[in-house]
Formats: structure tokens, C-alpha cells, sequence
């Protein structure tokens, strides 16, 4: 069952927003008529993540380990049970013991991980239960494994190709109120006196007049960024907003590629993961989308896979599609043909986290160097506008 958000008009034309769970967007219209309200607009809505008392780190260790001991033969219960014993935290063990307990009741290991989607990764508990009716658990949940991992890296990289170009602008601003704030006054006094009552240069009048209006400067950054996280927190609040975000950030020079890059690999190895389950190619679609974090991504799957259902070919059904490229829409349909799907998705996602990577150096190695000619330009036209007067001075004493 899917939630989805809703906007509709009651019999008595008073206007009516909330949500609904429903099986599909076709489903949802038609319990929301069996309430007598006209839809407007219907949005699948993106899934809250609640935060997790499990560490990252923590649960890769936790999966590899159960790797291991499913390799070994050892039954999953049994494996999960001795896990626990071994945690050091106390609520990752009594989490791991709750789950023993419903699968010993006889729970099936998907709906067992089901009640608990808040604290596990996504698709975990349809992983578990293709490697258990496959065989292939170990190589399963090595296969996850590396996609947290994958994930994870992406993730650092473009947070830190986003908080360098931060960190040098902030750098550079120090240095520049530095600058005005102490070293500029301690000339005004000298020059003043040195050009006898004749007017400074107009540079140099121009120099003098930033240090008084420095914390201006400053107020008007701090207020600018006050205003971006204000903006920002408002459009993740909706759909329409976060997807209005996306492709603000989508067509920005380099961090758009990143960002792009990014969507792309976790798709290719969430993709991976889901055909790997067993999963059929809409479905595969729609989870793997879920796992990108992209609202954008999420709107265009859930297009291609309705289109597939309906007997497009997928190459056909995302001809309109702008997050997902044309080549790797025929990289899927070609490896489809080939019966070799993975391996072409694992293929994806090497290359897509590789252009991340290229990416977060290019930046790097572009964003340093015009810091320091910018920085330096600053200084330089300081410099100028403090030898200006003395300039003038030696020009009208050869003068005379």
C-alpha cells in the first residue's frame, strides 16, 4: 500500500487536503469519489524517514556479520539470536531480539522487518526474504552491504564537495574584514595628514569608506542565509516544492552534475538489489526509486512503470524523462535483452559514483584557485589605494 496526498472539493464546494493509502493512483481516485469529493490533484507522497537510534556503521557491521554466519550455514534465528549476544548496543540488541521473537512465533522474516521499516534500510526485509527462499541470503545481504557502502560514499562526497565551496567563502570573508577592519584605518590618519587637505584619490576615499560599512556587509550575508534555509525548509514541506528544489539544484553549473550523479548511482545499485530479489521491472522501478531520496526520480519511475505495465518498452516509456538519461534507460533495456541486467546496473553505478568523484575534484581544484585571485585582487586594490596618495604626493613636489 502506497500513501498519497490529496487535494479535493466536498459536495457543498469547501476545499479538503489529506492523505490516503491505496494500492495505486487509480485505486486512491476511486475511494476518494466513494467519499463524494471531486480530486483536483492527487500526489503519491514521499515516505517520512524517521530518525534511527541504529548507526549507520553499526548496522553495516551488524549486516556483514550476518552474512557471515548465513554463509556458514547457520540458520537465520539462530544467527540473529547469537548476533545480539555480541552488540554493544543496548537498542540495536533488544531490536534484533524483538525480531527473533515475532520470526520464532512464525512471522514471515518480510513482515517481521515490515513492523520495524523505521530502524532498517529500505528493501531490507524484501532482501531477507528472497535470500532465504533463494538460497543466496549470504550473497544477498553482501550485495546490500555494498550498496549502504556505495550510498554512503556518494553521500559524503557531495556533502563535502558542497560544504568546501562554503567553508572558502566564509575563509575569503574573514580574510578581506581583516583586512578593512585592521590594517586599512591604521593608514587613513597618515595619508589624511600626508596630502596637506587635498582630496584623496577616489579609490582610495573608496577603500577607506568600506570599514565602516563591513558589518553591513555581514548582515546582509547572515540575513541571506537566514532567508536560503527558510526557502529551503519551506519547499521539502510538499511534493511540488521538494521537486521545485530538485531542479533548482539540477541546473546549477557543477553541483547540478553532482547531484544528478549522485540520484543516479544509488539508483543503479537500489536497481540492482531489486532485480537481484527477484523483483519484476515496475516494481523494481518504484522501490529503487523510493530508495534515492529524489521526488523528482520517484514522479519518473512511477511514470515508466505504469507505461510498462501498460506494454511499453522501456526505452518507449521514458522518452520524456529528464533525470533519468536516455543512456541509461537503454543500458537497463539492453541488459534485459542480454539476461544480464546486474551486471549492467552494477556497471551503472560504478560509473555514476566515478563521476561524482571527477566531479568533487574539478570543483575543488576550480573553486581554490579563484578564491586566491579573488582574495588577492582585494588586497592588491587596498595596496594601490594606499600608495595613490603618496603617489600624488612625489608628483607635486617634483612639480614644484
Amino acid at each position: 500500500m502506497a500513501t498519497f496526498e490529496y487535494s479535493a472539493t466536498t459536495v457543498s464546494d469547501r476545499l479538503m487536503k489529506g492523505v490516503i493509502e491505496a494500492g495505486s493512483v487509480q485505486e486512491a481516485t476511486e475511494l476518494l469519489e466513494q467519499m463524494r469529493l471531486k480530486v483536483s490533484s492527487l500526489e503519491k507522497a514521499r515516505p517520512e524517514r524517521p530518525k534511527t537510534p541504529i548507526a549507520r556503521t553499526e548496522f553495516l557491521l551488524f549486516n556483514q556479520q550476518l552474512a557471515s554466519l548465513t554463509k556458514a550455514g547457520i540458520p537465520l534465528e539462530r544467527g540473529l539470536r547469537e548476533l545480539s549476544k555480541d552488540v554493544a548496543s543496548r537498542p540495536m540488541r533488544k531490536l534484533i531480539d524483538s525480531v527473533v521473537t515475532d520470526l520464532e512465533s512464525g512471522m514471515s522474516i518480510e513482515r517481521a522487518f515490515e513492523r520495524r521499516k523505521q530502524y532498517f534500510p529500505p528493501l531490507y526485509g524484501r532482501i531477507l526474504k528472497a535470500g532465504v527462499e533463494t538460497g543466496r541470503l549470504s550473497e544477498m545481504l553482501t550485495s546490500l552491504n555494498r550498496h549502504l557502502e556505495i550510498s554512503n560514499q556518494t553521500r559524503r562526497i557531495v556533502f563535502e564537495a558542497t560544504a568546501y565551496p562554503a567553508v572558502v567563502f566564509v575563509m575569503g570573508f574573514i580574510i578581506i574584514t581583516f583586512v578593512l577592519v585592521f590594517l586599512v584605518p591604521q593608514f587613513r590618519d597618515v595619508l589624511e595628514e600626508m596630502v596637506e587637505g587635498r582630496q584623496l584619490p577616489a579609490l582610495t576615499q573608496l577603500v577607506f569608506a568600506l570599514p565602516e560599512n563591513v558589518k553591513y556587509l555581514w548582515l546582509v550575508l547572515g540575513c541571506a542565509v537566514v532567508v536560503l534555509v527558510g526557502i529551503n525548509a519551506f519547499l521539502r514541506l510538499f511534493p511540488a516544492g521538494r521537486r521545485f528544489r530538485e531542479s533548482i539544484i539540477l541546473n546549477a553549473p557543477i553541483f547540478g552534475a553532482l547531484f544528478h550523479s549522485s540520484i543516479l548511482s544509488k539508483m543503479s545499485e537500489a536497481m540492482a538489489m531489486t532485480v537481484a530479489a527477484g523483483c519484476d521491472m515496475p516494481t523494481c522501478l518504484r522501490l529503487s526509486a523510493d530508495a534515492t531520496g529524489s521526488d523528482k526520480m520517484v514522479k519518473e519511475s512511477d511514470t515508466i512503470a505504469r507505461q510498462i505495465e501498460q506494454g511499453a518498452g522501456i526505452l518507449e516509456a521514458g522518452q520524456l524523462c529528464r533525470v533519468m538519461p536516455r543512456f541509461f534507460l537503454y543500458s537497463i533495456q539492453l541488459g534485459t535483452q542480454r539476461n544480464e541486467l546486474q551486471d549492467s546496473l552494477r556497471s551503472l553505478s560504478d560509473m555514476y559514483t566515478q563521476q561524482v568523484r571527477c566531479t568533487q575534484v574539478r570543483l575543488q581544484v576550480v573553486l581554490l584557485p579563484v578564491m586566491i585571485i579573488f582574495v588577492g585582487l582585494f588586497i592588491m586594490l587596498c595596496v594601490l589605494a594606499m600608495f595613490l596618495p603618496m603617489i600624488s604626493v612625489v608628483q607635486s613636489l617634483s612639480g614644484g
